[in-house]
């Protein structure tokens, strides 16, 4: 039996469907365990589950990977590609995911391993943390502009700065909000050791991640993210196949024999992307080869190009050392 789900937060329309096409039947299902729980117990053992993969899949895929170990996730933009349609309704949906799935025209997308989901949560939860430090410096130089005063430090809340922020003659009105986002600022700083000290644990436990370690500028946090978002690196056929899965080559259209290149795809890991471009300017100079690389293309393209260039050659790199096992060797 193939059965398609169309999923949504309060509720699911569910497709089943034979191996002729014939839709056997065709239920709504409350998003409650109880309800996703009878729905999985109803189905004959060798069924297979198609449900696409928005924002909300995890706990779908989390309560019934158990019961139904043959589910395969979606990937949503090629899945519409395949099967735009003018009339989009739940019943029409649910409908041709079964349909891709039986026929085996099914676009799918990676689904990690609850460890790898698991580091994923943490990694996430501590760049929110970051994220929201960045905004309360934003705030407090903000606050500063407004009653025409700089502190002169490279970090606004480094030990020297924040003795020069609580002695800053400010009206009430100012003086509350510094001593208070001063405060958060403690929080959130305890908090980002916490979960750094967790993620240092982590990469001591796995070997890949230490072994991404020894290139220039990653540290834990960045090799943790890289190992988490790449997953089992045999699943990539080449390095190119990576590349491409971060979102780092260009788009292609090629009609009439002319071939034109474009700006990024940015399809796949948007979070692998990122981290590896915003490692590529350490990364550029960790060699000569690799500064004049970053050089010569940011002389013709710009530096934005160029350190898309480096990024993409730092995964290619990354991928050989996975593959092989070895460290990385300055060159």
């Amino acid at each position: 039996m193939y059965v398609g789900v169309d999923y949504h937060k309060r509720y699911s329309v569910a497709t089943k469907m034979d191996d002729g096409g014939n839709i056997l039947e065709r239920v709504k299902i409350m998003n409650t365990a109880q309800s996703l729980l009878q729905f999985a117990a109803s189905l004959p053992e060798e069924s297979t589950i198609a449900v696409e993969a928005t924002s909300i899949w995890y706990y779908f895929y989390e309560l019934m990977e158990t019961r139904c170990p043959n589910i395969v996730l979606a990937h949503p933009l090629k899945t519409r590609a395949i099967a735009e349609a003018r009339i989009k309704t739940d019943k029409i949906d649910s409908t041709m995911l079964a349909h891709l799935l039986r026929t085996n025209l099914l676009p799918t997308s990676y689904i990690p391993p609850r460890a790898i989901r698991d580091t994923r949560e943490i990694l996430r939860y501590r760049a929110s943390l970051i994220s929201m430090r960045t905004a309360l410096k934003n705030r407090v130089h903000a606050i500063l502009e407004k009653n025409g005063t700089r502190i002169e430090a490279s970090d606004i809340f480094g030990k020297k700065a924040i003795r020069q922020l609580r002695e800053l003659p400010l009206r009430d009105c100012y003086r509350v909000g510094i001593d208070g986002y001063l405060r958060v600022m403690d929080v959130l700083a305890s908090l980002i050791d916490e979960v750094s000290s967790i993620i240092e644990a982590r990469v001591r436990e796995q070997s890949d991640a230490s072994l991404l370690c020894t290139i220039p500028g990653i540290g834990p946090f960045s090799a943790l993210l890289i190992m988490s978002e790449i997953g089992d690196i045999h699943r990539f056929p080449s390095a190119k196949k990576l590349c491409s899965y971060a979102g780092l080559v260009p788009s292609v259209h090629a009609s009439g024999g002319k071939t034109r290149y474009g700006s990024l795809t940015k399809r796949g890991s948007k979070w692998l992307r990122w981290i590896l471009i915003e490692l590529s300017h350490h990364f550029a100079r960790s060699s000569e080869k690799m500064r004049a690389l970053y050089q010569r293309i940011a002389y013709k393209h710009g530096r934005n190009t160029a350190r898309v260039a480096v990024a993409r050659q730092m995964l290619t790199i990354i991928y050989a050392m996975l593959k092989e096992g070895r460290p990385f060797v300055k060159g």
